[in-house]
């Protein structure tokens, strides 16, 4: 790969990553402020994401794989995109800007394929060069978070008092429209070329539910869709809850859970060598249930360490369950089912378990409000503490890592 191709791959992911942290950290909080939306109407809003996650292998297996270039269609859904976010900006009634989160949605998930798409064409070793172009990515995520806190500082107390934090659609929307445009002068990356007909089941992933037969995968499984619970009580929860608790700069602040993501990265060849994938994941599963006990009892004057602290915890939380769990479903499903099974995964913990996670999230949010409107958020973190650490036992208990090897050597 030449230094042009490279330098424009990783631009392409720092602004596909930079749209998302410029607006999807903050909504919960421009949900409650700007729009006045319930716990339950804003639950809805953050489940367009996984709506879009389930919609979105229909788009590029049926259109993207099959007739047009991934760049093209790139360009184009970023395009309509920037439109979208427009829309977004100008809302100010939770129906109509539900429309149009949902209409983004289902077109932004399918750009998070036809990126890596993209950027995998061009690469002879992708095992080697894909870490140094989808870093940009986690980059483009923390600079915008930085931006809106100490550049821009439309999530201070006053800022948001004075609705300002619409404009992270509008920094978003922007982001989109150049990565629109720039998406014409990616690397062409032309469809795949198949006679072979089109099954449903092989864009989901269905053929890989025969790994549920194996007991160990079958617990995995349930245990990925469980733990996103509590992973969607950090989405919808985590910046209205810091900015409540009077923490400066809260979307700078979190910006750190995607620094440690990427610290955390790093390590998991380590954990895997030295404690196998059991061992791993469960580090991932009770750091979830440490975070919300954290989160819990941790306050934004002296006890503010506590919730930096569980912020810092994100990496291990992320990247000890989730990423760990990309790396067991690939060595446990061989090659013949190895992107059936990535598919179903996907399905199962952004699609049907984030669905019920903020639904949960939701409807905690609404019954564990006080007379005066203000939210017991020691309540709304215990409980999806209490169903980490649930989901911490079941797995201990019930998941048997019969050969270390197979995992681990999948890791390194």
């Amino acid at each position: 790969m030449n230094r042009t191709i490279r330098i424009k791959l990783s631009i392409m992911m720092f602004l596909e990553f930079f749209i998302w942290g410029a607006w999807f950290v903050t909504l919960g909080t421009f949900l409650g402020n700007n729009l006045k939306a319930s716990g339950s109407e804003t639950a809805a809003i953050f489940s367009t994401q996984s709506w879009g996650a389930i919609v979105a292998p229909f788009i590029v297996g049926l259109i993207a794989d099959r007739y047009f270039n991934a760049e093209k269609i790139l360009g184009i859904l970023h395009l309509v995109g920037a439109f979208l976010m427009y829309q977004m900006y100008q809302s100010e009634e939770v129906g109509m800007f539900y429309t149009y989160v949902l209409s983004y949605m289902i077109l932004y998930m399918p750009t998070l394929a036809l990126v890596n798409s993209v950027a995998f064409n061009q690469m002879k070793d992708p095992e080697k060069e894909f870490a140094n172009i989808r870093v940009w990515g986690t980059i483009g995520w923390i600079l915008a978070g930085l931006s809106i806190s100490f550049i821009f500082h439309w999530d201070t107390a006053e800022a948001i008092s004075e609705g300002f934090l619409k404009n992270t659609f509008l920094l978003a929307g922007i982001a989109a429209l150049i990565l629109g445009l720039f998406s014409f002068s990616l690397p062409k990356t032309p469809p795949k070329v198949s006679d072979e007909k089109i099954k449903i089941g092989d864009i989901i992933g269905l053929d890989a539910l025969k790994l549920l037969k194996d007991k160990n995968f079958a617990i995995f499984f349930i245990s990925s869709i469980l733990i996103c619970i509590p992973l969607a009580f950090y989405y919808q929860n985590a910046h209205p809850f810091l900015t409540e608790s009077g923490v400066e700069n809260p979307t700078g602040k979190m910006a750190i859970g995607q620094i440690s993501e990427a610290l955390f990265l790093l390590l998991i060849p380590v954990f895997f060598t030295r404690f196998g994938f059991k061992k791993t994941i469960l580090i991932g599963m009770l750091a979830w249930a440490i975070r919300y006990v954290l989160f819990a009892y941790g306050n934004g004057g002296e006890l503010s360490f506590m919730l930096i602290i569980g912020i810092a915890l994100h990496g291990i939380c992320y990247d000890f369950f989730f990423v760990s769990g990309q790396i067991y479903t690939n060595s446990k499903a061989g090659e013949k089912y190895k992107s059936a099974a990535q598919g179903l995964i996907t399905l199962a913990t952004y699609g049907v378990g984030m669905l019920i996670g903020f639904a949960v999230a939701g409807w905690i949010t609404d019954n564990y409000k006080t007379l005066e409107g203000t939210i017991n958020w020691e309540m709304v973190w215990i409980i999806p503490a209490g169903i980490a650490f649930a989901v911490f036992v079941l797995f201990a208990l019930l998941f048997n890592e019969k050969n270390k090897g197979e995992a681990t050597t999948s890791a390194v």
